[in-house]
């Protein structure tokens, strides 16, 4: 029979141990190269933030709140970063914020282009597909050591985490919105004389975007989860306050660090909510509007299918 204390064991975590030594060692500057823009970004975010005065900025995400989601959410919104400003927890929270903003942006940039790429070609969501299953599966705190040799310790590491926990649910739903969209609006829309790149702008994004902000609901979601647990590995913010708490032994602290990220959670879920939730013809039909210019790229063929498309 076969006896377990006398089996072989293959020594994978060696294995990766070497690996990962490596690529630190050897792709050093290509790690720092991508470190650059997300600590550029991160930088700049979080000093903007923190020179607008706190009432000021409380109003904005407010109002941001009531035109987003509702009024009811925007009092909250308000009662809220009201509450942390007075807990004396406000600069934390905004470098908590910054890092998650930075996050998103990155999450953005990065995970819709993949989702399109994904939705329009069946081998690379082949591809994809097994890694997303990876990284969503990771326990997060598997993230910090590799981050942390490839990286270093540190807010903007702490960033990068976020990031590779974050992109995974943007990405998916992108790829899923597009899918859904209705044969019957693409083949109208190939009827009029539409190419792929103005099919892709003018059917497809617009119709899947609802499900594109519910990804990104969830993407925010796992950042704001993420940006907790980065604080072990130096990243400052509203973590860092509950992991001192807890190395003190000092409950007021970490339970005070620990309501401040649960209001903020719910601040931005519920505004991330409202924007997939809105219909077209709601209040946040301009910011639709505005992400959906932001995202697409100049194209003077696009005329000719929107004249057509004009005079039905």
């Amino acid at each position: 029979m076969l006896d377990l204390d006398n089996l072989y064991v293959i020594p994978l975590d060696q294995w990766i141990q070497v690996g990962v030594r490596w690529l630190a060692m050897h792709f050093r500057p290509l790690f720092q190269t991508i470190k650059w823009p997300v600590e550029t970004l991160l930088t700049a975010i979080d000093h903007g933030l923190h020179a607008i005065p706190f009432p000021i900025l409380i109003g904005i995400f407010a109002l941001i709140a009531w035109r987003s989601a509702s009024r009811g959410v925007a009092i909250f919104t308000l009662l809220s970063l009201t509450l942390i400003a007075f807990m004396g927890l406000w600069a934390e929270a905004i470098t908590t914020l910054s890092l998650i903003a930075t996050a998103i942006v990155v999450c953005v940039i990065l995970g819709i282009p993949i989702g399109i790429l994904c939705a329009r070609h069946d081998r690379a969501w082949t591809i994809v597909r097994p890694v997303l299953d990876v990284m969503q599966t990771t326990p997060s705190f598997v993230y910090l050591v590799p981050v942390v040799m490839l990286f270093g310790v540190g807010t903007v590491p702490g960033a990068v985490a976020v990031i590779v926990a974050a992109i995974s649910p943007l990405i998916r739903f992108t790829n899923l919105g597009i899918r859904l969209v209705d044969k019957e609006m693409v083949e109208a829309g190939r009827a009029f004389g539409a190419t792929d790149r103005q099919l892709l702008w003018e059917v497809q994004l617009p119709l899947a975007l609802p499900t594109i902000l519910g990804g990104l609901n969830q993407t925010v979601l796992m950042a704001m989860v993420m940006s907790v647990i980065v604080s072990m590995i130096g990243a400052e913010g509203l973590g860092l306050v509950v992991l001192q708490g807890l190395g003190r032994l000092d409950v007021g602290m970490a339970a005070v660090g620990g309501i401040a990220i649960v209001l903020l959670a719910m601040i931005l879920d519920r505004i991330t909510q409202g924007l997939a939730n809105q219909d077209k013809a709601g209040p946040t039909r301009g910011i639709r509007a505005a992400l959906a210019q932001l995202l697409r790229p100049g194209n003077e063929e696009a005329g000719s299918f929107e004249t057509n498309h004009q005079q039905v």
